[in-house]
């Protein structure tokens, strides 16, 4: 099957993927651009797992004032090379994070990185709901895991939804720049200030 010009173009730009990628997709998806934008995101986190211990020490610290210039955010993000640092895609992703940072104030990068002290406090929390709701004890240690993984949700940075576009995690959305712009990305920290905070 030939694969048109124009399909290869719309693909492109609804992508962001390379002409010979795009050709590729459209090839093994018979043209139907829909089939390869899922073929070329299935082949993007793939890509994205395998670059994931590849070692980020470029990047830039972006900020973010809010309007009003009562709440700002500095992010670290990291990549591979000062090239691909330097592009707009790459500093767009830098704008967003930073964005999400301010709207959805998570207390870490990841769930590891979540204080043990402030876990405790919330696992306590939930046990104690559990026990108040007379749920049994077989019951209650999965209640907690459910009510963690929804913390973990609402307060680690890559597992928030992106306030852009709530299909999609943050986590998602590094993914899809991994595999556009080929190198390993990284979110190194982030502070938000908030004025009388």
């Amino acid at each position: 099957m030939a694969i048109s010009a124009e399909a290869v173009k719309t693909l492109r730009e609804r992508t962001g993927a390379g002409i010979m990628d795009c050709k590729k997709a459209l090839a093994e998806t018979d043209g139907d651009v829909d089939k390869a934008i899922e073929h070329l995101r299935k082949k993007g986190a793939a890509l994205a797992e395998k670059k994931g211990s590849r070692s980020t020490n470029e990047g830039i610290v972006e900020a973010y004032i809010h309007p009003g210039s009562r709440l700002g955010v500095l992010i670290e993000l990291n990549c591979e090379t000062d090239f691909v640092a330097k592009t707009e895609d790459f500093k767009s992703l830098a704008r967003d994070l930073a964005m999400q940072v301010a709207a959805a104030n998570p207390a870490a990068v990841d769930r590891d990185d979540i204080p043990a002290d402030l876990l405790e406090r919330e696992k306590e929390i939930y046990v104690t709901q559990a026990k108040n709701e007379k749920k049994p004890d077989h019951i209650i240690e999965r209640f907690v895991q459910g009510k963690l993984d929804k913390f973990y949700q609402e307060h680690a940075l890559m597992e928030q939804n992106f306030v852009k576009d709530p299909n999609k995690t943050i986590k998602q959305l590094v993914t899809d720049y991994i595999a556009k712009l080929g190198e390993n990305i990284t979110v190194k920290k982030f502070t938000r200030f908030q004025l009388g905070e």
